[in-house]
Parts: C-alpha cells; sequence; structure tokens
C-alpha cells in the first residue's frame, strides 16, 4: 500500500477507496481504448471513441465527489454505471486485447458504482 493510499483509508472508508480506485482505473482504460479506436481510422468506431472519451471523463468526475463525500456522489454514481455498461457493450464489439480491457474495467465499475449509489 502506497503512503497515499494509507492516508486515505483512514479518511476513507474502503468502498468508497474501492470506487475511487476502479473510477481511476476505469478511466484509464477507456482513454487507452479510445487512443487504439482512433489509431484505427475506421470511422465506423467513432461510437466507441466518444462512449470511452466520455466514460472516462465522467469515471473522473465521479473521484472528488466520492473524496469529499459530496450529497451528488449516489445520483453521479447511476450516471456513471450507466454509462460504463454501455461503453462495455460497445467495447466487446471488438477483438482486441485493449478493447476487451477496457469492458472488463467498464463491467467493474458499473458494479462498484452501483453499490455506492444504492
Amino acid at each position: 500500500m502506497t503512503t497515499t493510499e494509507t492516508a486515505a483509508s483512514g479518511l476513507l472508508d474502503q468502498q468508497r477507496l474501492e470506487c475511487i480506485r476502479s473510477c481511476g482505473e476505469c478511466a484509464a482504460a477507456c482513454e487507452a481504448c479510445a487512443k487504439v479506436c482512433a489509431q484505427a481510422g475506421d470511422k465506423a468506431m467513432a461510437e466507441c471513441i466518444q462512449l470511452c472519451l466520455d466514460c472516462a471523463t465522467l469515471c473522473l468526475g465521479c473521484i472528488p465527489l466520492l473524496a469529499r463525500e459530496s450529497a451528488s456522489y449516489k445520483e453521479l454514481c447511476r450516471l456513471c454505471a450507466d454509462l460504463c455498461e454501455r461503453c462495455a457493450a460497445e467495447c466487446e464489439r471488438y477483438d482486441d486485447a485493449k478493447m476487451r480491457a477496457c469492458a472488463a474495467a467498464c463491467r467493474q465499475t458499473a458494479q462498484v458504482c452501483r453499490q455506492m449509489a444504492s
């Protein structure tokens, strides 16, 4: 565990930390996937690129709201879970390792965000 994780674990509950970690990992996977799609140069992948970038942005937006226990985090986590599921479904349409990794990260984050939203 890093020093930052140790300090954060004293301030935040485990479920919240897990959601923050998952959102960060999902954002990174989505950014990498969007890059793969863009480099493919296939216009049919435009929807995948858009969903990946939107998902990454929303996941990153959840992190500070979760960290400060904002009154709005549940609503944002619900929206994030929905978008993660849409992104995962789109990425699963393609046979690429980074796209499969993105879909898996999105599915995991959707599950964690749903738990936080309930």
